[in-house]
């Protein structure tokens, strides 16, 4: 199994390839009825994000509290895509809006960020 890293100014953590989410093979997995990473931090989406557009509308100090997840370098198949961010680095995303962990959640299973200010919210299944 193959592993990827991605690192944020304020979090890093394993993505591992898994076939486990949602039903599809992906490089996430479903945890309690959402999506989380293979070292099972929780994923949010950000509503100001326009799905399908391609880019991120967290850049900047919101990346530092919102660590975008790094695409892995592995084809994607639906539901996931890639997104280019304003630096230029690519972006995991999940039916088609951009995938974040939140720096203030320290272990697994962590949520701290969902409902975060009515615009952060946890992925569900």
């Amino acid at each position: 199994m193959k592993q990827y890293f991605f690192a944020a100014p304020a979090i890093a953590a394993i993505v591992l390839i898994s076939g486990a989410a949602f039903g599809q093979t992906g490089p996430t997995k479903k945890s309690d009825g959402i999506l989380v990473t293979a070292a099972s931090m929780t994923l949010y989406t950000f509503d100001k994000d326009v799905a399908g557009s391609g880019k991120s509308a967290c850049n900047g100090p919101c990346a530092a509290i919102w660590p975008p997840v790094s695409a892995p370098s592995a084809q994607l198949g639906a539901p996931y895509s890639v997104v280019t961010r304003d630096d230029g680095s690519m972006q995991l995303a999940y039916n088609g809006k951009p995938l974040y962990l939140y720096a203030a959640d320290k272990k697994p299973g962590d949520r701290a960020g969902d409902n975060f200010k009515d615009v952060w919210h946890v992925v569900k299944d």
